[in-house]
């Protein structure tokens, strides 16, 4: 309030009312200015422009301004957090995009179906355009959704300008999606996304998203509270020239420089009447307060109870405040409601009918803030309820869910329940993980208790093994599950912690399991997953025993259900890295399959067994030489992961094993691409992930066969290709592939004490096969010189081994390693024989070596322009180089 004046005190009051200007913002809004330009120009180029400050520093003006600049020229699209309560996942999103989706907007030019393509049953669930389905949605799958949806949107409508006011607030999902959209490859998409949040109020993960962005923006600009003289303009731009100096100085003394509330103390002496002088620069105190904190209260409590429960309504609701909910959590008529609205939008505190929204943040905030706290509990109660009944579902319930105390409530806990499966279905994990943390501490009945432990174990397999593994080890210790779902429990625990490079616990986790189950198919099950967890180990403790009990168990098995398919697809792999007899692991694979195929309930997207299976069935195949049937399988992999929408860690596992077919073709350009894309995916789930592993050691392994040595070793310093190895297996054995490395990086000391460590290993655990593991093979050669009747053992052991296995790959690349160590006619006799069996056999770069090394050996230079020819087709440019150099070492001596 404003002390009384005295009687016939003139009034001042300015003759127009103005529109204040941005100052001291002229660099901010010249690159606004200029991003707009380049976005809207003849060759549309977009970026992103990121305004952080603390609150009331401008940076609503500053997008308003943006907006100002694009109007006309290019589609504008915007959205706003709140801070009432926490955004639902892809809250933001939904803001954005709501004119482009919505049939009855005029902006729609598109379809939905047809904007999302193949996409929609994946993204539209977050958009709200789709009922969640039962299915986990892949956040990195939605993520890349909505990229592709928003290429399409530029095509359609030319250049978007996408602006997101108070970031600070926003959903995760939504800012994942905005940190990953503007990192992504390729800068000529014509989208300009311009951001501003809260420095002060930007916290963890939040926090780090918006840190993303910053460095991913081409301005970021942290703006300053205004100076003395700037906030002297604009009180004389505001009140005219006759506001003084003393005057104007007291304005900026009050308001910090704060521009919002200089603005709103602006606003208050025009109301006032006060004249802009000197004599009444003591007063200015008192209006500023009651643009801000108690005095904004005392101002909103000056309209009457009505007015204030209707404006608490509207905090609590957050943005986009629906007028129908808002009447019903006011617990008022709507003619009241109307009149309320009208009365707070005449003192500045709202605006629009409906929906409604607060004039600024600021004002939003504090209205929320001085809800007295069991009144806010209470009100957050009545918003989930009335949310629930406008049948928005359990999901936009939650927010409010979320803030209300615990009390042992069974309604809510099973809402919480309902709402994760929802966010699950959408692709927020972490939403889902916050509800059913918080139905935990209601708490529970016991025995729901129970189910809520699984319920978070599924929800963060994806994005978290370690929290896996802790809520299902607690599942599994409440001793209340009934034994399908403790099988199911069991079998997601040992995923979590081979995910977590767990590999032997999770074995060990399996094996108590299947000692206390009866007999029965649940004891089967476990007992595959057994098997499986204990084959992918790096390191085993009796691997030839475990062999004895899978080809056992597997033995009669004629593929009648799932189980007995997955232990026949173990069998066949564990065979082919025993390197037994490929002809007898072919057949046992073929009875894994139905009429060639993946059998139902062992698909690539079940969730029963995993990927992991059928994995491991294709790289049976694929090292017996039957790529064919290997790259139908895995090309159906990388089909099936997409249509699922599962972007992350399997389409990343998915590109590697389809690059690893066409390494073993000797496809090796192709191959490079290929695991470079698996890598790049994988880099966008995590860093260290078992999926690097595999991925990166069949990259190195390409790229030493393409004579690309030093791309290979900076790949291994990328990504840490050394010990400590993994605790899975890894394909090719990693230790061959880094003791081939160090071979090529002249390391040869090295080299052999990890070929030696390697082969020790493998030959103790029972595993003999030479093309997944080539170890005695390089360390036949580097030993060659030195210990040359130990290099001629190797060989031999090689020969032997290739010989069981019985591919015409295997033995050939045995017989060019014998050669090596021999000299004259026995060493191409012995290439001759291994041209012979590598033409027979599907691996083209295996073949190229073969006859460059036997068009060298023997003379032939027709032979040795063959394995030119065909190591530049198989893009082995080491290979090559090696074929051209003898071509012409021979023409000079003619």
């Amino acid at each position: 309030m404003r002390r009384p004046r005295g009687e016939g005190m003139p009034v001042y009051r300015p003759e127009r009312t103005v529109t204040l200007p941005l100052l001291e913002r002229e660099p901010e809004l010249a690159a606004a200015a200029h991003a707009v330009d380049a976005l809207c120009g003849p060759e549309p180029a977009g970026g992103l422009l990121v305004y952080r400050g603390a609150a009331g520093l401008g940076k609503t003006a500053l997008l308003s301004e943006v907006r100002r600049l694009a109007a006309g020229r290019c589609v504008v699209w915007s959205a706003r957090g709140a801070e009432a309560v926490a955004a639902g996942p892809f809250d933001l999103a939904r803001q954005l995009f709501r004119s482009a989706l919505s049939a009855d907007d005029g902006a729609s030019l598109l379809d939905a179906r047809e904007l999302l393509g193949d996409r929609y049953e994946i993204v539209g669930p977050a958009l709200g355009i789709v009922p969640p389905g039962e299915q986990h949605a892949d956040p990195q799958g939605v993520r890349d959704g909505l990229d592709a949806m928003v290429e399409r949107l530029a095509g359609a409508h030319g250049p978007l300008l996408l602006l997101v006011d108070d970031a600070q607030w926003s959903d995760l999902e939504t800012l994942s999606w905005l940190a990953s959209f503007a990192r992504r490859p390729g800068r000529g998409l014509p989208v300009l996304v311009v951001v501003a949040y809260r420095t002060e109020e930007a916290v963890g993960e939040t926090e780090e998203y918006l840190r993303t962005l910053g460095t991913s923006a081409r301005l970021l600009v942290t703006l300053r509270e205004l100076t003395a003289e700037a906030t002297a303009d604009l009180t004389r731009t505001a009140l005219g020239d006759a506001a003084d100096g003393p005057f104007c100085r007291e304005v900026w003394a009050v308001t910090g420089g704060n521009a919002y509330e200089t603005v709103e103390l602006l606003a208050k002496v025009r109301e006032s009447g006060l004249s802009p002088v000197d004599e009444h620069a003591s007063e200015l105190r008192v209006l500023g307060a009651s643009a801000r904190g108690t005095g904004l209260i005392a101002r909103l409590e000056e309209l009457g109870p009505a007015a204030t429960r209707f404006a608490w309504a509207a905090a609590v609701l957050g943005t986009d405040i629906s007028l129908h909910l808002a009447v019903a959590l006011a617990g008022m008529s709507h003619e009241e409601a109307a009149e309320c609205a009208e009365r707070l939008r005449t003192a500045r505190i709202l605006v629009g009918t409906d929906p409604l929204e607060f004039v600024h943040p600021l004002i939003a905030g504090a209205v929320y803030r001085a809800i007295p706290p069991a009144v806010r509990t209470a009100m957050h109660g009545l918003a989930a309820w009335a949310v629930s009944r406008s049948g928005r579902g359990a999901a936009a319930a939650a927010p409010h869910l979320l803030e209300v105390h615990p009390d042992g409530d069974p309604e809510l806990v099973e809402q919480l329940r309902e709402a994760a499966a929802e966010h699950l279905a959408v692709g927020a994990p972490d939403a889902a993980r916050r509800c059913l943390e918080r139905a935990l501490l209601e708490p529970p009945l016991s025995s729901v208790r129970t189910l809520l432990l699984y319920e978070l174990g599924c929800a963060t397999l994806l994005t978290s093994p370690a929290t896996t593994v802790s809520h299902l080890r607690a599942a599994l210790d409440t001793q209340q599950l009934d034994d399908p779902l403790r099988v199911d429990v069991v079998f997601r625990l040992a995923q979590a912690l081979t995910h977590n490079n767990q590999t032997g616990d999770a074995a060990h986790v399996v094996a108590t399991e299947v000692a206390r189950a009866p007999d029965g198919p649940a004891r089967m099950r476990l007992q595959a997953a057994h098997f499986l967890w204990e084959g992918v180990q790096a390191i085993e403790e009796d691997g030839p025993d475990r062999s004895r009990r899978l080809a056992r168990t597997a033995s009669g098995l004629t593929g009648r259900d799932s189980t007995e398919r997955v232990l026949l697809m173990l069998r066949a792999f564990d065979g082919t890295a025993r390197g037994e007899s490929a002809e007898e692991i072919v057949q046992i694979a073929e009875r894994a399959l139905t009429d060639g195929g993946l059998p139902t309930g062992v698909g690539w997207a079940d969730t029963v067994w995993g990927f992991e299976p059928p994995a491991l069935l294709g790289l049976s195949y694929a090292f017996a030489d039957r790529l064919d049937r290997a790259e139908t399988l895995f090309t159906e992999a990388l089909r099936a992961f997409e249509i699922s929408g599962w972007s992350g860690g399997h389409l990343a596992f998915a590109h590697a094993l389809a690059g690893y077919v066409q390494r073993r073709r000797g496809r090796l350009a192709d191959a490079e691409m290929y695991l470079r894309e698996s890598l790049r995916l994988a880099d966008r789930v995590g860093n260290g992930l078992p999926m690097h592993w595999d991925a990166a050691c069949m990259l190195i392994d390409t790229l030493l066969a393409r004579g690309h040595v030093e791309e290979a070793r900076e790949a291994a310093e990328h990504y840490s290709f050394a010990t400590p190895y993994s605790s899975s297996i890894v394909i090719p054995d990693a230790p061959s592939v880094r003791g081939r490395l160090l071979l090529a990086l002249g390391r040869k000391r090295e080299a052999i004490e990890e070929l030696e460590a390697a082969g020790e290993a493998l030959t103790a655990r029972g595993r003999h096969n030479t093309v997944m593991a080539p170890w005695a093979l390089d360390l036949a050669r580097a030993v060659a010189d030195d210990d040359p009747r130990r290099a001629a053992q190797l060989a031999s052991y090689a020969r032997d081994r290739a010989e069981r296995f019985g591919t015409h790959t295997a033995i050939g690349a045995a017989l060019c390693c014998a050669a090596s160590l021999r000299e004259g006619r026995a060493r191409t006799d012995l290439l001759a024989q291994a041209v012979a069996h590598l033409e027979a056999s599907p691996s083209r770069y295996e073949l190229a070596v073969a006859r460059v090394e036997y068009g060298i050996a023997a003379g032939f230079p027709a032979e040795l322009a063959c394995g030119l020819e065909l190591a530049e087709s198989c893009g082995a440019d080491g290979l090559a180089e090696r074929a051209r150099t003898a071509m012409a070492t021979r023409h000079a001596k003619r």
